[in-house]
């Protein structure tokens, strides 16, 4: 369906859990969180209800999400009854990696189409000052895996000043000999991350010093629609591509195609805004898949026009990004 811009909505990510087993400093505080209790988090069968309805909607695409989404039980279970719906024809999952090499075949069998796997570093000592746990090997493993099995994978670093800046030509790098996709994510003022103190690099600056050693990047056009916000290029004998994702300086909002379901079933049309839909509320009232539809269809439609992370501090949602869905 179109929202009141015109624009095509085909795309949701749905958390499954705020849960996570790393505390990345631009994603949590030190002290811990605050959790769900289980009982306000979205079953899997209310899950595959509201993928019903989008998908009856337009939304052709889903990204499920967390906190860190591997920590949810039956997600296999999950992702194969989600593949069934008629009308979906992506089901993917961003994770931090740390189980990955544990359920990576059985994600595979159950027909999951790709993997964003988050990535910041390829230190295990830097890895354990961003995130507070010594999960590296893990997580490398599981790229590993991924790697062994040729699979579609993403791989998302958010650039940082002082902390992983000398490691950026590194992860880069892996785009030359694997046929992967690279992305460099903008550090977004939300939560934890405009707090803490940590600052992000610029897209141009890194452009450059990418350019300076790998030589010319080359756009590539692809014409999928469901592709998302990421700017992709490639270098000279690259067998994958490096992506760009900077959505405070190259604002993409009037192209932007997704919707966001909580882990606790609230519904945002946009990241900036703490305004949407509280879904749970309804599924919980026992009202009709009619009525819920006409809901959803209504809060889409109202999708605002564009982020305001630049503006004031009070136009921006309070949640953390783990309670958000990263």
């Amino acid at each position: 369906m179109r929202d009141q811009f015109g624009r095509e909505i085909e795309y949701a990510r749905i958390s499954l859990t705020d849960r996570c087993n790393l505390r990345c400093r631009y994603c949590m505080p030190e002290c811990g969180v605050k959790k769900l209790p289980h009982a306000e988090i979205l079953s899997l069968e209310e899950v595959l209800r509201v993928a019903e309805i989008f998908s009856r909607l337009g939304i052709r695409k889903i990204r499920l999400t967390g906190g860190e989404p591997l920590l949810r039980r039956n997600l296999t279970s999950l992702i194969f009854r989600l593949k069934g719906i008629a009308g979906i024809e992506q089901v993917t999952l961003t994770t931090n990696g740390v189980l990955l090499k544990t359920l990576a075949h059985e994600l595979i069998a159950a027909g999951l189409d790709g993997i964003n796997l988050s990535l910041d570093t390829l230190d295990a000592a830097t890895f354990a000052n961003l995130t507070r746990r010594k999960a590296f090997d893990k997580v490398r493993e599981g790229l590993q895996a991924l790697l062994d099995e040729r699979f579609n994978l993403k791989l998302n670093c958010v650039p940082l000043i002082g902390i992983n800046d000398g490691e950026l030509l590194r992860l880069a790098a892996l785009a030359k000999v694997n046929p992967i996709k690279v992305r460099f994510i903008e550090l977004m003022p939300i939560g934890c991350a405009w707090q803490s103190g940590l600052k992000g690099i610029p897209t141009a600056e890194l452009f450059k010093t990418l350019e300076d050693n790998f030589g010319e990047l080359v756009p590539v056009r692809e014409k999928n629609s469901l592709q998302g916000p990421a700017q992709y290029f490639k270098a000279k004998d690259f067998v994958g591509q490096i992506g760009f994702i900077d959505a405070l300086e190259h604002k993409f909002c009037s192209s932007c195609n997704r919707i966001r379901l909580t882990a606790e079933g609230f519904l945002k049309t946009c990241l900036s805004f703490d305004t949407g839909l509280d879904v749970k509320k309804l599924l919980r009232m026992g009202v009709d898949d009619e009525e819920l539809t006409e809901k959803i269809r209504e809060t889409i439609y109202r999708k605002p026009k564009e982020h305001f992370f630049k503006g004031a501090a009070g136009l921006r949602d309070s949640r953390q990004m783990y309670q958000v869905g990263g």
